[in-house]
């Protein structure tokens, strides 16, 4: 028998909704603020962009009221991505939003020559921002990263998000942060996906003009109490925004039932998608939605695709609403 909780959640949501696009069309002094969805990348067989998976996102993503987008970040499977493929990610978005997105732009690359070719597509294409997280596989030290980011940012007009992504690529230290927001004009803030809040924590106490942008969903909850961010890049977004919506909706009130429901309610489905790749339990559960298939740039275990359906199955059992009739 279903609870009240989630059977009230999604009615809730889209009054929360309604309140908070009334709040993001105030200015802000903030270029980057708000709710931006960290964007699947559905692909073929061969790697190459599924445009029409990728439309059909979009278009769901934009009848739940998110037109901010994040592409090619963690979410996006990045590592896998050439320049021709980010220009046919980047147009698709632009297509089925029909202009109206606010687009961030990942330029992950080994190295800064290849990083630099995907900002000039970035840039090309007329994106609001870049992310540009650290070169991954082998470790750098701080005045590595620091150069590298000064080096690509140096190479554009766009302004900048540095990426902090210590999971796939060498950590950013607080005090290298705060020295490459303040000294390089178009570097204009931070995306942590650390799970930690103490580089948000730290350009707050320090009262740096930066956007402080959570990138981890588990930290979103923290730092909205914290006061510590100005908006989140969520993969969850992606594949199930109404969670997303919800939490964000009632940052005025992080003392409020409404907010520890819906920052519990986030907690439970991140935890279903704890066992996989970043990327592949948000492909599921968009699957499961109906809304892109899942598909993978590697085989996949009959293992897997059983735990897949149990997460599927599980879903299906908590978030009813989601499924109508």
């Amino acid at each position: 028998m279903h609870s009240p909780l989630h059977l009230r959640w999604a009615e809730e949501a889209q009054l929360k909704l309604v309140q908070l696009q009334l709040i993001e069309e105030q200015i802000t002094l903030k270029q980057v603020s708000g709710i931006y969805a960290a964007v699947l990348t559905p692909r073929l067989a061969d790697d190459s962009v599924d445009t029409a998976a990728l439309d059909k996102l979009i278009s769901f993503l934009m009848s739940k009221g998110i037109s901010s987008f994040a592409m090619n970040g963690a979410t996006g499977e990045f590592c896998l991505t050439t320049p021709q493929h980010l220009e046919a990610i980047l147009s698709t978005v632009r297509k089925a939003s029909q202009g109206k997105a606010r687009i961030l732009c990942g330029v992950g690359a080994p190295g800064s020559a290849r990083a630099i070719e995907l900002a000039a597509v970035a840039q090309k294409e007329a994106v609001q921002s870049l992310l540009l997280p650290m070169p991954g596989f082998f470790p750098y030290q701080q005045e590595d990263l620091d150069l590298y980011s000064r080096k690509v940012a140096a190479s554009t007009e766009l302004p900048i998000l540095l990426y902090n992504l210590p999971q796939f690529t060498s950590g950013l230290h607080k005090e290298t942060v705060r020295t490459l927001i303040t000294e390089v004009p178009n570097i204009i803030g931070i995306k942590d996906s650390s799970g930690s809040l103490d580089i948000l924590r730290d350009l707050t106490a320090h009262k740096i003009d930066a956007c402080r942008i959570v990138g981890n969903d588990s930290a979103l909850a923290p730092a909205l109490i914290e006061g510590v961010c100005d908006g989140v890049i969520s993969g969850v977004a992606s594949a199930l925004p109404e969670a997303i919506l919800a939490l964000y909706g009632q940052r005025q009130q992080t003392g409020s039932a409404e907010f520890q429901r819906a920052s519990h309610l986030l907690d439970e489905f991140i935890a279903q998608l704890t066992p996989f790749p970043t990327p592949w339990g948000i492909k599921w559960i968009a699957e499961a939605r109906g809304i892109i298939q899942a598909t993978f740039s590697q085989p996949v275990t009959a293992h897997r695709i059983a735990q897949s359906q149990q997460m599927a199955t599980w879903f299906r059992t908590w978030f009813p609403s989601a499924f109508p009739g």
